[in-house]
């Protein structure tokens, strides 16, 4: 049965790619529509909540459509990895043109990766949120509400990290080329990636180490992570923004230069 699928929809490429079928365009976009509602959700997971999913949907079918009708079967990459980049990358694009996040919130963003940044290359190390705080002046209990607020709004994830660092849409493991294809370029600068990011990761604080690896790498929620670190689950959300913001200024802005 899967075979069978597999081969109506590389029929259906085939048909489009050389004659432009309309109905053969239509059935791809009907066939890869459930990406969408994937990617809308992976990206709305972490957006404030009047932000409504079906205008996500609704942005990431442009980037679908756009991706089927650029899309070069005989390059020999998975359709899927192609068009998450894409889709993404659509439903982004809207969200910055709509500016749906404070200018304060921007600005604090900035002001917080400035400080830490200052911080990490004058110390050699990863600042505490205390020398955070008091190099910007205000009470640790309010970086943290800021850290906190930045969290909420989806601006820091690791996977946003591993966008910058790939120079394009999507995180690693939506980039990786078919397993099938030849390109020792772009092995080489996926196990580079992968190592700086390790090396970077090795040098944060424990906690901060210890959150990324549970969350990322064991798959726990912030809830079941407060549970180890005997903390809330807004406290654990504050280290795990801190932590990705100092892998930022580590990793992303020296590659930048």
């Amino acid at each position: 049965m899967r075979e069978q699928r597999d081969q109506a929809i590389h029929d259906l490429w085939i048909e489009y790619k050389d004659s432009g079928d309309e109905r053969a365009r239509e059935g791809l976009i009907l066939h890869y529509s459930p990406l969408v509602k994937f990617v809308a959700g992976r990206v709305g997971s972490g957006l404030p909540r009047n932000v409504d999913q079906n205008d996500l949907v609704s942005f990431g079918t442009f980037g679908l459509i756009d991706a089927v009708d650029k899309f070069e079967p005989e390059r020999g990459f998975k359709f899927e990895t192609y068009a998450v980049n894409r889709i993404e990358g659509a439903i982004l694009d809207e969200m910055r043109a709509l500016d749906w996040v404070p200018r304060s919130v921007r600005s604090r963003v900035r002001e917080i990766q400035r400080t830490m940044a200052e911080l990490e290359h004058r110390l050699q190390r990863t600042p505490t949120e205390e020398e955070v705080a008091d190099a910007m002046g205000v009470p640790p209990d309010t970086l943290r509400t800021h850290l906190g607020e930045i969290a909420n709004l989806g601006f820091v994830a690791l996977d946003e990290l591993l966008n910058a660092s790939e120079k394009g849409s999507g995180s690693i493991s939506d980039i990786i080329p078919d397993l099938t294809a030849v390109d020792p370029s772009g092995s080489f600068e996926k196990e580079e990636t992968r190592y700086l990011l390790a090396d970077s990761i090795n040098r944060l604080p424990d906690r901060e180490r210890l959150v990324l690896t549970l969350y990322y790498y064991e798959g726990l929620t912030l809830s079941e992570i407060g549970g180890v670190l005997n903390v809330t689950e807004s406290r654990v959300c504050q280290i795990h923004t801190k932590a990705v913001m100092s892998l930022r200024n580590r990793f992303i802005e020296p590659a930048s230069r």
